[in-house]
């Protein structure tokens, strides 16, 4: 019942967005580019430079989310290709999940608070990734110069320097970012939604295939790191839980903007989303 009380609000705003698109027909282009250079950088940066931990001290758990994501693409590739579906769209959308406003909360709930740092860090690494590797798969031109401008990657640096040098955040500074942060997620579920308009039935088989491929593919990622890593208990458990997370919504943002068959890529975030409510009630069963 705690898994599809969270899970109920992301497919209620996507819903709510389809349904008002069915009636207004509005153009989400402005709303997709302000989540991307506003309201996502604003998100990192409230994450990532709040709370009391070390990046550091979780150096192997960073590394677990590597061969996790990686892990992920590789199984991904030759799934894709199996059942012909663009590697430009299958491959970064089975690597790159929804461990912002879905995993954190999730880590806490089964994990407690002290938790929250492990989760932190796996977003980070995730978060780095999709706007690195994951534009260069969706087809979108990455450089160095380009990657040092993006506002994500600036917020996300600007907080490890108030993370590392223990600096607090002025509230009159952090309370507005804080309240940035919190349209970005609404919004990317409410375009999702709009994006529904154009899903075709056969969609829904890609979508179908996604969803079981996403959280297999990251689990057995997460089992290689929990045999060749030193994890303690906790870090294991939490990322046993991002290795099982649907895929990310961001992953339909960047299939829109590169034009890499959006309609598919709602698909299988919206049904995964719809999956994850028992894929992920049975792996906490299992972790606690």
């Amino acid at each position: 019942m705690e898994i599809a009380s969270i899970l109920f609000p992301v497919l209620f705003i996507v819903l709510l967005g389809y349904f008002y698109a069915r009636k207004f027909k509005p153009d989400m282009d402005v709303a997709n580019g302000l989540v991307l250079r506003v309201f996502i950088p604003a998100l990192a940066f409230d994450v990532l430079s709040k709370g009391d931990f070390q990046v550091v001290a979780y150096s192997w758990l960073m590394l677990g989310g590597v061969i996790v994501v990686l892990g992920s693409g590789l199984i991904a590739w030759p799934v894709g290709k199996l059942f012909r579906i663009p590697k430009q769209v299958f491959v970064p959308t089975m690597m790159f999940n929804n461990c912002g406003n879905l995993g954190l909360p999730l880590a806490v709930l089964a994990f407690g608070d002290h938790a929250l740092g492990a989760a932190v860090v796996l977003f980070l690494i995730s978060n780095i990734g999709h706007f690195t590797v994951g534009v260069y798969l969706f087809g979108g031109a990455v450089s160095w110069k380009s990657l040092a401008v993006t506002p994500v990657n600036l917020a996300t640096l600007l907080a490890l320097v108030f993370n590392f040098s223990g600096i607090r955040v002025p509230e009159m500074i952090q309370f507005p970012i804080s309240l940035l942060a919190q349209v970005g997620i609404p919004l990317m579920l409410f375009s999702l939604g709009v994006r529904m308009l154009s899903i075709r039935f056969d969609h829904w088989k890609v979508g179908l295939i996604g969803g079981l491929v996403c959280p297999v593919s990251g689990l057995i990622g997460a089992y290689v790191a929990s045999l060749v890593l030193p994890l303690d208990p906790m870090e294991l458990g939490v990322l046993f839980l991002f290795a099982a997370l649907p895929p990310a919504v961001l992953n339909f943002l960047f299939a829109e903007r590169y034009r890499q068959h959006p309609e598919l890529v709602a698909s299988v975030v919206l049904l995964s989303h719809a999956m994850a409510i028992v894929v992920l009630s049975v792996v906490l069963w299992w972790l606690v």
